[in-house]
């Protein structure tokens, strides 16, 4: 179905029935079919909400230049509108930066978070990882302003999220997806500021939080991942061993398993 959140109509959709609300926020070139190995899984104990974000698959496209501050709103529009606050909310990739950035500005709407391998690059100034990870976006910015919207969607998926080989292994219709949606990534990358966040800020995040990344990952994102973890000591580290920066995609038995606990943890010490 569709809704309107902030101005802007949101394709979602919501499976289960009791148990504890978790919201699903989906990386770059995706959307909500990237979550389908573990709603099933996830949605036997809760109320799971998947939803495309603006510019994405289904939902709306806007001609004007977007900001990492419109996806933050909506999300919290999304939460809000359907009346599940406090929520678990779970963000791969930039959907893991919309959840950080929205921690710090409405924590109220967390019963939890976890987080898997935000590409927070601007932090990692002065270490040797931000060349690489530049280096490999550049290349498929590049891909794509030549006009090869497919080679650009391959070239991501083998050269920052994915390794090599892994667009040959995508179902058709998952790399219509990647090609479709492109558009959007190239929008988010003329954000730089999107791709840093205030660290001492999200340090006053009191609630349940879980961060993960995995042992196959660039090695730029497990040295953000350090970064983020530094600053919220408390929080809950986990990697997924054998799966890289879509573990709800390769391994989405494990994935559900390690969310799910998680989760049923926050629950019933709440």
């Amino acid at each position: 179905m569709k809704a309107r959140f902030n101005g802007v109509d949101l394709f979602l959709e919501t499976r289960g029935g009791a148990g504890p609300s978790i919201v699903l926020v989906h990386g770059s070139w995706g959307d909500h079919h990237n979550w389908d190995g573990v709603v099933p899984l996830l949605a036997r104990s809760c109320r799971v909400t998947t939803y495309d974000r603006r510019g994405h698959s289904q939902s709306e496209r806007l001609t004007t230049q977007g900001s990492i501050r419109d996806d933050v709103r909506d999300l919290a529009a999304l939460i809000d509108g359907l009346g599940i606050a406090p929520a678990h909310v779970v963000g791969n990739s930039f959907g893991a930066i919309v959840t950080l950035n929205l921690i710090i500005a409405r924590p109220d709407l967390f019963a939890s978070a976890a987080i898997h391998e935000p590409p927070l690059i601007r932090m990692l100034e002065g270490n040797p990882a931000l060349s690489a990870a530049q280096q490999r976006i550049g290349a498929v910015i590049e891909t794509l302003s030549a006009g090869k919207a497919e080679a650009g969607a391959c070239q991501f998926v083998e050269t920052v999220a994915f390794g090599p080989g892994a667009w040959e292994q995508l179902t058709p219709t998952m790399r219509e997806t990647f090609i479709f949606n492109a558009p959007t990534w190239v929008d988010e990358m003329k954000e730089p500021a999107a791709f840093s966040l205030d660290l001492d800020k999200l340090s006053l995040y009191g609630g349940p939080l879980l961060i993960s990344h995995g042992d196959q990952s660039p090695p730029f994102f497990p040295a953000i991942v350090e970064q983020i973890a530094g600053a919220v000591p408390r929080a809950q580290r986990h990697v997924f061993r054998g799966a890289g920066h879509v573990p709800h995609l390769s391994h989405p038995d494990d994935y559900a398993l390690v969310i799910g606990s998680f989760i049923s943890g926050v629950a019933g010490a709440t």
